[in-house]
């Protein structure tokens, strides 16, 4: 009997390129991308976890070169260490056991902080957890000031869910229909608006309003200047001025446009968002990576500043233990790994500060007209010039460069922001989108706002100073850099007013 099959189980012989990254590389590259403080927290929890891997205590009061620099000041091969799953590795550790013989053997004669430097960082430490007070919400402050109305328990409860009710801006964005639900009755709404009504009474006024229009309503009071032109613009005419169609509200109020103007500089007191000012505030903190230093002849030098990072290096009472054969084969074995991986760290911290110097350098190199006359010179680059440049591969500038920052004589930049295309100008040189940005904000700046530009006339415009661009990059540039529109720039007068209607 014979068996016949549908599908072809016949082997074939194919080839294909595969690229697998080492252990090694893959972590070289993790390390590259970490900014400063990340490699900070990445090395003390390697602290933490490997037992052979130990940090340098410096005296922040000792000047930097005095500080022992790990297997630095120490004889070593320039044989690269190479991890092999398939072999035990002997030549790499016999190496390692013969790195840095002249380290001391006891830890009490490595530098250590000074008594007064320990008080010191203690006193700081104390002050900032009592300084750590925690921040009055919105919510805090508006319940806080509930207690002094006399109420009855319902609406109690309900001006205190309406208050939970809140977002960050202290407007009400959930109806009424919704806090209570499906089963409520006309009893429960009536009891629903009298808690809002008294929330809507808090400080700071206009918390509870359900949109901008009852927001600004709130605030108005019958002693404020123009309280009856704020109230018929903000009730009735707020599309009207978002669109900055003022002669059009000039027909409809028979207010002169002289007058809209004033009112609306009184409506621009108005706050749009009273919760605002209890939003907690998380200004993160920049650390530059790389900093920029101008020498004497004119050049720029980037340096890497690492005080705070620890310098590391591998315990010379485990290197013992391997020579002296005082361990078991299991010890050996484990202290083996251990050592293996402190030491890929090491090198991989040493790789990443080189990788990032070099770019950094080649960078500034490329961008000294930036940091001699300011943002408006900065030039096109990619990633692919710097990394021809380097000769490493553009993917290892993209990881030196992501998430870092760069202290310029003209400021923090982060490192990504020298980067980016172009177009070419009249004269077929090349020219940052960057400083099109600069020159588009300019000419908008100047122009007669009586008579603002279009895009269109804003595409002359840019021709006019030699920049090429279309016109729908320029309505892109406009729109991100939050540029109005040139309706919505006009300022009107009299004059215009007559224009316009005639």
């Amino acid at each position: 009997m014979r068996l016949s099959f549908g599908q072809d189980l016949s082997m074939r012989q194919t080839q294909s390129q595969k690229m697998v990254l080492a252990p090694r590389m893959i972590q070289s590259m993790e390390i590259l991308q970490l900014p400063i403080l990340a490699l900070q927290e990445r090395i003390e929890q390697e602290l933490q976890e490997n037992a052979v891997l130990e940090k340098e205590e410096r005296d922040p009061d000792l000047p930097e070169e005095s500080a022992r620099v790990e297997d630095e000041t120490a004889p070593r091969d320039d044989k690269e260490l190479v991890v092999k799953e398939d072999s035990n590795n002997e030549d790499d550790f016999e190496r390692l056991l013969s790195m840095t013989e002249d380290m001391p053997n006891d830890f009490d004669e490595r530098p250590r902080l000074s008594s007064n430097r320990l008080e010191e960082a203690a006193e700081r430490s104390h002050d900032a957890m009592a300084n750590a007070a925690r921040a009055v919400t919105l919510h805090d402050y508006l319940l806080d000031q509930l207690a002094y109305f006399d109420l009855d328990e319902p609406t109690r409860r309900m001006a205190e869910r309406i208050i939970y009710s809140l977002d960050d801006n202290g407007r009400l964005p959930t109806p009424l229909e919704d806090i209570l639900g499906p089963q409520a009755t006309e009893e429960n709404m009536a009891v629903a608006k009298a808690g809002l009504a008294i929330v809507q009474k808090l400080d700071p006024p206009g918390v509870g309003a359900r949109d901008l229009r009852e927001c600004w309503l709130l605030q108005l009071t019958p002693d404020m200047l123009f309280y009856e032109e704020l109230r018929t613009l903000i009730g009735n005419h707020l599309d009207d001025l978002a669109q900055n169609r003022r002669p059009a509200i000039a027909r409809k109020t028979g207010y002169t446009l002289e007058l809209i103007d004033t009112v609306v500089q009184q409506l621009k007191k108005l706050n749009a968002h009273p919760g605002s000012d209890f939003k907690e505030s998380h200004i993160p903190t920049v650390t530059p990576d790389v900093f920029v230093d101008r020498l004497d002849d004119g050049t720029y030098k980037v340096r890497l500043e690492e005080h705070d990072t620890p310098r590391l290096f591998i315990s010379p009472l485990y290197r013992r233990m391997l020579r002296n054969g005082a361990a078991s084969t299991e010890d050996r074995e484990y202290i083996k790994r251990k050592i293996n991986a402190a030491q890929w760290l090491i090198e991989s911290i040493g790789q990443r500060r080189n990788t990032i110097q070099k770019v950094a350098q080649a960078i500034i190199d490329h961008q000294t007209e930036f940091l001699e006359r300011g943002p408006e010179h900065i030039v096109p680059l990619k990633m692919q010039q710097i990394a021809d440049r380097v000769k490493v591969h553009v993917t290892t500038v993209s990881r030196a460069v992501d998430d870092k920052w760069i202290q310029t004589p003209r400021g923090i930049f982060p490192l990504k922001r020298f980067f980016g295309g172009g177009t070419k100008s009249a004269s077929g040189e090349d020219v940052a989108w960057d400083k099109v940005r600069l020159k588009l904000q300019e000419i908008v700046d100047n122009e007669d706002k009586s008579r603002p530009f279009s895009d269109d006339d804003l595409v002359k415009e840019l021709a006019r100073h030699g920049i090429k661009v279309a016109r729908r990059t320029v309505t892109k540039y406009r729109k991100s850099m939050k540029i109005p529109s040139s309706r919505q720039r006009r300022e009107w007068t009299a004059e215009t007013n007559g224009e316009s209607q005639g």
